[in-house]
């Protein structure tokens, strides 16, 4: 399942960083961060929970930006 999330970051380096961090996280198949849109397109893993796959990535785009947003709910 895919879906597309918005997101507030601030600069297009830190949009590449947490795309990786978005790709690594448990439950995410591929992840796609696009600055100029300000939106994140997340992919999931079959039977993945996705509210709380999201929770994580929101966890781990935080670590990289902690002002960042990704708004899933």
């Amino acid at each position: 399942m895919k879906k597309t999330y918005k997101i507030d970051v601030d600069c297009a380096n830190c949009a590449s960083k947490m795309e990786e961090a978005a790709k690594n996280t448990e439950g995410v198949k591929d992840a796609v961060v696009n600055f100029m849109t300000l939106k994140m397109k997340v992919e999931f893993e079959d039977g993945a929970d996705i509210e709380s796959v999201m929770a994580k990535v929101t966890e781990n785009c935080k670590k990289v930006e902690s002002d960042c947003e990704v708004f899933y709910k």
